[in-house]
C-alpha cells in the first residue's frame, strides 16, 4: 500500500486525498444516525453532543420490534420495492429494445412522447391516479403500490442507449440461425445489457422504498404500511423517545446500502462487454 502510494503522480495523490475526504463528510450523517440508534433519548439531546455512546444501549431497537409491526413494514417495503424494481425493468427493457431494434412506424415519435413523460412529475397527476385506483379497489393493496410505477419513461430512456450500443450484425446473425424475436431478446440481448439492468434495478429499487407519499395515500391500515411510512408515524406521534425514531430510521436506512453494495458493479461495467469477439 504505502509502495502504490510513492508511485502516485502528485495529481493523482491530491485527487485521491480529496476523493477520500469526500466520502468521509459524505458518510458522517449515516455514522451519526447508526451511532444515535444506540443511545438514550437524554444524550442524543446532549449539547455538546457525543460521538460515541456513552451509555450504549438495544432498548430502543428492543422496543422498534417488540412494540410496532416493523418486521411487517420491513416485509411490505421488500415487496412493494423489488415487485416495482423487478417489473419496471422488464417493461422498460420491452419497449427500449423495441424502440432501438425493431423497424416499427412513427417509432421516432413515440420514443420522444414516452421521454416527454419524465418531465412530468408524479404530484400532478396524483388525484386521477389516485381515483383511479379506487374505482379499482384497490387501495390498501400491494397492486396500488406497485403497479402505477411500472412504466416510466426514464428506464426506457435508460436502457435504450444500451440496447442501441449492440452491434446489429448480432442480432442479423441470430435471426439467419432462425431465431425468434422473443428469443433473441430473452437469450442474447438481455445478457448483453446486464449492467443496464443491475444500475435500472438500484435506482428503482431506491425510487420504489422512498416513495413516501403515495405509499401514505394507498396504505390505510398499519400492517400495510411500508418501512418509511410506519417510522414517520412513529415521529409524528406523540412519543418523546427520540431513540426509538432515531432506531427507525437506522433501520430503514440500511437496506438501501445493502441494496447498493450488492449491484454497485453494473454502474461501472461495459453495455456490450465481451459481445463482439475479435
Amino acid at each position: 500500500m504505502i509502495k502504490r502510494i510513492k508511485n502516485m503522480e502528485p495529481y493523482d495523490l491530491v485527487s485521491n486525498i480529496v476523493v477520500l475526504i469526500a466520502a468521509i463528510l459524505f458518510l458522517l450523517p449515516l455514522f451519526w444516525l447508526l451511532t444515535n440508534a444506540f443511545k438514550y433519548s437524554t444524550e442524543i439531546y446532549r449539547t455538546p453532543p457525543t460521538i460515541i455512546p456513552e451509555r450504549f444501549t438495544l432498548s430502543n431497537m428492543q422496543e422498534l420490534f417488540n412494540d410496532q409491526p416493523t418486521f411487517r413494514w420491513i416485509f411490505n417495503s421488500f415487496i412493494v420495492s423489488s415487485g416495482t424494481a423487478a417489473l419496471s425493468v422488464l417493461f422498460s427493457s420491452l419497449a427500449a429494445y423495441g424502440f432501438a431494434k425493431l423497424p416499427i412506424k412513427g417509432r421516432n415519435v413515440l420514443f420522444v412522447i414516452v421521454i416527454s413523460s419524465i418531465m412530468v412529475p408524479k404530484e400532478t397527476f396524483i388525484v386521477p391516479l389516485f381515483e383511479i385506483i379506487i374505482d379499482l379497489d384497490w387501495i390498501n393493496t400491494y397492486s396500488s403500490m406497485i403497479v402505477p410505477n411500472l412504466a416510466t419513461g426514464f428506464g426506457t430512456f435508460m436502457l435504450f442507449s444500451f440496447f442501441a450500443a449492440i452491434p446489429d450484425s448480432i442480432r442479423e446473425s441470430a435471426k439467419m440461425d432462425g431465431a425468434g424475436e422473443w428469443l433473441i431478446f430473452r437469450k442474447l440481448m438481455l445478457p448483453l445489457v446486464k449492467p443496464g439492468l443491475g444500475a435500472l434495478f438500484i435506482l428503482n429499487f431506491v425510487t420504489a422504498w422512498n416513495d413516501y407519499l403515495w405509499q401514505l395515500l394507498m396504505a390505510r391500515s398499519k400492517d400495510m404500511q411500508t418501512l418509511n411510512v410506519g417510522v414517520a408515524g412513529l415521529q409524528q406521534s406523540i412519543n418523546p423517545n427520540l431513540g426509538l425514531r432515531v432506531a427507525g430510521a437506522a433501520i430503514a436506512a440500511l437496506p438501501m446500502i445493502v441494496i447498493f453494495l450488492m449491484f454497485q458493479k453494473y454502474f461501472v461495467a461495459g453495455a456490450t462487454e465481451g459481445a463482439v469477439k475479435e
